[in-house]
């Protein structure tokens, strides 16, 4: 007679109904961003390197450069950045008519200088788009296009991180925290709803401990 096969016992379930495999398998992704970068916002000085590498990066450096700069200036999305449409941007005046995803709040931003020039030679490349960032297909970029575009100018820009367009919102929220901008402001800039998504770019400003030690 054949020895009785006992049913092989299931690996325990976590809290949320998973097994202590399947816990740790996602805590390792949510992890995974620590273990590539020690934070994940961009400093100004490497904003203006991925702009310049962006320059040189094949027939659409111009384009690249300007999406890039745009997400940096106005904390943009790439779903924003991507259906930016002429309609919202007033050459004329400066300025940009922001349309916030995720119910964001919409905003009426200025266009300094440099955007400007920038803009005005995109249109000059692209006449015939109502969209400002344009495929060589003459649609609007993709998300996935995008994602793959900003890394690839990392990766020229010779950063040792892996970078994301995400890295460029959060890097207005920092920069402008640490001009010591008004919270309010930064949350109605970024388009918060809720202030606590602004405070943690607050938290992190450099001038708040400058007078902790005085020597």
């Amino acid at each position: 007679m054949a020895e009785a096969i006992a049913p092989k016992t299931p690996p325990p379930l976590s809290k949320t109904g998973q097994s202590d495999s399947e816990a740790d398998s996602k805590l390792l992704k949510r992890l995974k961003n620590i273990e590539l970068r020690s934070r994940e916002y961009l400093l100004p000085d490497e904003v203006e390197k991925l702009l310049q590498a962006a320059k040189k990066m094949g027939r659409y450096g111009q384009r690249n450069a300007t999406l890039l700069l745009m997400m940096y200036r106005h904390g943009l999305r790439v779903s924003e950045a991507i259906a930016l449409r002429w309609n919202q941007v007033d050459l004329k005046e400066g300025q940009l008519h922001v349309r916030r995803l995720k119910n964001g709040k919409p905003s009426v931003q200025r266009l300094a200088g440099t955007e400007l020039r920038s803009l005005r030679q995109l249109q000059r490349d692209f006449p015939d788009s109502p969209h400002l960032f344009v495929s060589e297909r003459g649609g609007p970029l993709t998300d996935h296009a995008v994602r793959k575009l900003v890394s690839r100018i990392g990766e020229a820009a010779e950063f040792d991180f892996p970078v994301h367009p995400h890295m460029f919102r959060h890097a207005t929220g920092y920069y402008l925290a640490s001009k010591g901008h008004d919270t309010r402001a930064i949350q109605d800039y970024l388009g918060h709803r809720n202030i606590h998504h602004t405070v943690r770019y607050t938290e992190l400003a450099p001038g708040r401990f400058d007078d902790f030690w005085m020597d």
